[in-house]
């Protein structure tokens, strides 16, 4: 059946709104959060402006693991192939002993692709090339970024039907711009966060600093992710990094309670000294630290992510401990969840109500990711090895929205290893009726909302110019499950995916998939 999207797309000029023009969505920041959200919004045609106080991007290699949930949001960002060639798998971890090698081990269990789960590993990349990748991709797609532009303020409109903020740029010289709504994503210490005053209670989980900075090295091995767990004064470990010959990642952990001075301890000479006193080590050579930051592990995440039309994503919604990469990971899933719902209110007449459940289903998400990385900090400064191993729970791939108010179940009596709505939606490899090979996610990949008709009935299906339905076998079947994997995965059933790659709605009638279809303009999300 294969029912094509209807996308109301509008030109690259419009897309990037020019200065003092009204623009559908202003996003605040432009990491990774914001950049995603930006490649999403437009390759939906939303007009929007991505703003970045800062005159670059991020320099460092924080955040350095993408998980594979966030793969899979590449994948159907198209991106997927560009950040496989630029980044690569988590080297195996060599333990030293101050000067001998005391064995090698995995920090991340490895797992073989599976025909749901086509990529379970996670990719290692420095954030700043993660974040130049997005760069370039946004740039492609018509829009781009205003460096050295700050928000300084805004206020919402009192009948909520608009955002009026303030911008500054590098000159000096300030706009007011009109926008439906304003998105967070200007990191941790928020300036829009801060403005709305919304709660952000946060937890030290070690007062105790820690040491990051990149920089060339000379002298050791890039074959191995090096650790000296026991190093006098604290943990050190030295990673090579993906895509940039000689370049090194430090992380050392700090015993005592003291103030990293990152002006005179991240200078070239410093930082040899550190290295050299707590392995051990002489010949190695160090020069060009490119960034390097200081700080002490906590948690923190804001009571709400929307206040009226204004939305907190990333960084300015939650912080996490760095134990297990949950991050970044996260913070681009909430750029994920965002994008569509912001697209389905300004494009496809939902109702204002369907952004609640951004704040409903991203909190929750949120809080569970936040216990999960503190308990596995918890974890690693008890372990011998100074980390410990990750393992499912921190790929992402198991999150779900099965309590949001986008979701209906209707089946009764599944068994808990069944997929249920509000699951993520897994992958399957079929064959369209021709015999070409096609995946389940080569069907999701865009902007629209995906029906999958594994019943066999060839009943009646309703249609939207926001939804593609696909008959898998059975009469009039667009894709054959020549092997069985979509039946093994999904069941026999009616699944609705959304556009960010989680079900919907899962029934066997197909009333209810047309009740679903039908009142998408009279979604009821209840408070949170």
């Amino acid at each position: 059946m294969g029912t094509a999207m209807d996308i109301d797309v509008t030109g690259p000029e419009s897309m990037g709104a020019g200065s003092g023009e009204e623009t559908e969505v202003l996003i605040a920041g432009a990491g990774p959060t914001g950049l995603v959200l930006a490649i999403d919004l437009a390759r939906r045609g939303v007009r929007h402006r991505i703003v970045e106080r800062s005159e670059r991007g991020f320099p460092g290699s924080r955040g350095a693991a993408l998980q594979p949930r966030t793969l899979e949001v590449l994948d159907d960002l198209g991106m997927l192939e560009t950040f496989q060639a630029a980044g690569g798998p988590c080297q195996p971890v060599q333990n030293w002993q101050g000067t001998e090698r005391a064995g090698t081990w995995d920090l991340v269990e490895r797992s073989e692709p599976t025909p749901a789960e086509p990529y379970p590993n996670i990719l290692m990349i420095p954030q700043w090339r993660t974040v130049e990748l997005l760069y370039t991709k946004l740039e492609e797609m018509g829009s781009r970024v205003e460096f050295s532009t700050e928000l300084t303020g805004f206020t919402q409109d009192e009948d909520g039907s608009g955002v009026t903020a303030e911008l500054r740029h590098a000159d000096g010289s300030t706009e007011t711009v009109r926008a439906g709504y304003l998105v967070a994503a200007d990191g941790g210490r928020s300036t829009v966060r801060s403005a709305l005053g919304t709660p952000f209670e946060a937890t030290q989980i070690d007062d105790r600093p820690a040491l990051l900075a990149d920089f060339r090295l000379e002298g050791l091995d890039r074959d191995h992710w090096h650790m000296w767990p026991k190093a006098p004064g604290g943990m050190v470990a030295l990673r090579p990094l993906e895509g940039a010959k000689g370049l090194f990642q430090l992380i050392a952990r700090f015993e005592d309670k003291r103030v990293v001075d990152l002006e005179h301890e991240a200078t070239p000479e410093s930082l040899i000294r550190l290295i050299e006193e707590r392995t051990g080590l002489s010949g190695l050579s160090l020069s060009n630290v490119s960034w390097s930051s200081a700080f002490k592990p906590h948690a923190a995440m804001a009571e709400h992510f929307r206040v009226g039309r204004v939305l907190l994503a990333g960084d300015a919604a939650h912080i996490h401990s760095p134990s297990g990469g949950q991050g970044l990971n996260t913070s681009v899933q909430d750029a994920y969840n965002l994008g569509w719902k912001l697209a389905a209110v300004l494009r496809q007449g939902a109702p204002e109500s369907v952004l609640d459940s951004y704040d409903v289903e991203r909190t929750r998400v949120a809080a569970g990711v936040l216990s999960l990385s503190t308990k596995q900090f918890a974890t690693d400064n008890a372990s011998s090895n100074g980390f410990s191993q990750r393992g499912r729970a921190t790929r992402q791939l198991d999150l779900h929205y099965r309590e949001s108010p986008l979701t209906r179940e209707t089946r009764g009596s599944l068994p808990s290893s069944a997929l249920h709505a509000g699951d993520r939606a897994p992958d399957a490899p079929c064959q369209d009726t021709t015999g070409t090979p096609v995946r389940l996610f080569d069907l999701f990949r865009g902007p629209h909302f995906t029906l999958l008709d594994l019943t066999e009935r060839g009943a009646a299906l309703p249609t939207a110019p926001w939804l593609r339905t696909y008959r898998v076998n059975g009469p009039e079947a667009d894709i054959l499950d020549t092997h069985g994997h979509a039946e093994s995965a999904y069941g026999k059933a009616l699944f609705l995916i959304r556009p960010d790659g989680y079900v919907a709605l899962a029934t066997e009638d197909p009333g209810d998939v047309r009740e679903y279809v039908e009142s998408w303009g009279q979604v009821s999300i209840p408070a949170a």
